[in-house]
């Protein structure tokens, strides 16, 4: 299955590790790269996160790799999505990990405004300032107080196709968004539905609707769209309900029509372009997308299956959402202050490259070689990701109350599930989403 929005994880599993630690010595200084500084030798980290799988094996990588340079010992606990519940009753019960992985901006300024965050130290915001945009430092901060190390990035505005479906079909990859319809319409003529929609997956809806709401409003009218500071009632939000609408509701373009895209789960999406019998030439989701297509229909990423950029919608200019886990210390973790070491390590390029060697991972450290991945789309990816700088916006309703943005069967995610079922009516659709979203904010 596929968390949320961000990353590969195989399932949710149950907490099989202890969050014990034994207790903190003292500040040996900034952990840098290269060298062996060993102050923390029988020191134990623990390290709360929502991956599991082959993620999590990737990341113990990078947890040995800080191990073998400090001589501290880590401790990986899974939490599956409900991050906030687990951790939450963590500190209660007097048993804190010293840092959690944090796979939305909402749940960390919710952990901020509780009072449980340390704030980064001098030597990891300074790696911050040297290595990354100014906008993953505004959505690791919390009134101005920067809390979050964003580790690990998604680059959700990225669409997969197959070469194989794109030849037989005479098209190439498109770069505005009508080009995109156009492309899908004669890949349907040639025989295979256009795109493959995860319906029964309400992230990859709400992912859709920001790419092309970033393109089309901006990015001003987008952030103020994720603060709630502009109701969802906007024209911008109607407008881009009916471009989607356009597609939505096109039986010739989804694979299966409306009704089987409500049945296809984001892992379904991806088998119905790149499994063994494709039934759409195109699938929208992340980069996290060629992992799927690579490690379970054994395709070669490049040759059997490719991307292009989410197109520019109408005027706009091509939008990059982006999604992330950011790395932060707890203050009732027994070991904080190693804690913050391993934040020092992470902010380096010589911890992101452990993963990057590793695979299904984007790091959004400018400083980190391209040559560090090991294909070229990922680099492709990366690289896209990097130079968008300030432009990035992160996923918007990873960014919303989770009773609105983040919840099954409610909010958006059911609202924009109803609206792919019957795309008729985009005002009415937008009037329930301020309703929710309403109700979602002010509690």
């Amino acid at each position: 299955m596929m968390r949320r929005r961000t990353t590969l994880i195989m399932s949710c599993t149950a907490l099989t590790l202890a969050l014990g630690a034994t207790a903190c010595g003292g500040d040996s200084g900034p952990v840098t790269a290269g060298g062996g500084d060993m102050a923390l030798d029988g020191q134990t980290v623990t390290v709360a996160g929502v991956w599991s799988g082959t993620e999590q094996k990737n990341f113990q990588k990078v947890l040995d790799a800080f191990s073998e340079k400090t001589g501290a010992k880590t401790q990986f606990v899974s939490t599956g999505d409900n991050v906030s519940t687990v951790v939450g009753s963590k500190i209660e019960g007097g048993n804190a990990p010293d840092v959690v992985m944090v796979p939305q901006v909402g749940v960390l300024q919710q952990f901020a405004k509780q009072g449980w965050l340390t704030p980064l130290s001098a030597a990891a915001e300074k790696s911050v300032d040297a290595g990354y945009a100014p906008v993953w430092k505004k959505y690791g901060s919390v009134d101005d107080t920067l809390y979050g190390l964003y580790f690990k990035a998604a680059h959700k505005s990225t669409v997969w196709y197959s070469p194989d479906a794109f030849s037989q079909a005479g098209v190439k990859p498109p770069t505005s968004y009508d080009d995109l319809l156009k492309v899908g319409q004669t890949v349907s003529d040639s025989g295979l539905a256009a795109f493959s929609v995860a319906g029964q997956d309400g992230w990859t809806l709400t992912d859709w609707f920001e790419n092309v709401y970033l393109s089309q409003a901006g990015p001003e009218k987008y952030d103020a769209l994720a603060a709630h500071k502009l109701k969802w009632t906007d024209p911008t939000v109607v407008d881009t309900l009916t471009t989607l609408g356009k597609l939505f509701k096109d039986k010739q373009l989804i694979a299966g029509g409306q009704k089987e895209a409500l049945n296809t789960d984001f892992p379904g999406s991806v088998e119905k372009v790149f499994g063994p019998k494709p039934e759409a030439g195109m699938v929208y989701e992340g980069d996290f997308v060629a992992g799927v297509a690579r490690d379970q229909f054994g395709k070669s990423i490049g040759k059997d299956a490719n991307f292009f950029p989410f197109p520019a919608v109408g005027a706009g200019t091509a939008p990059v959402v982006s999604g992330g886990d950011a790395a932060v210390v707890l203050k009732d973790g027994k070991n904080a202050k190693a804690g913050m070491k391993l934040l020092e390590y992470l902010a380096t390029p010589e911890a992101s490259a452990v993963w990057a060697k590793a695979g299904g991972y984007l790091s959004p450290n400018k400083n980190l070689p391209l040559d560090s991945y090991g294909d070229d789309v990922t680099r492709a990816t990366a690289k896209s990701l990097i130079d968008a700088g300030d432009s990035v916006r992160f996923d918007m309703s990873d960014q919303a109350p989770a009773a609105f943005g983040g919840t099954k069967g409610a909010g958006e995610w059911k609202l924009l599930q109803d609206f792919l079922r019957d795309p008729s009516d985009p005002k009415a659709t937008a009037a329930k989403l301020e309703a929710a979203a309403a109700k979602a904010y002010k509690g």
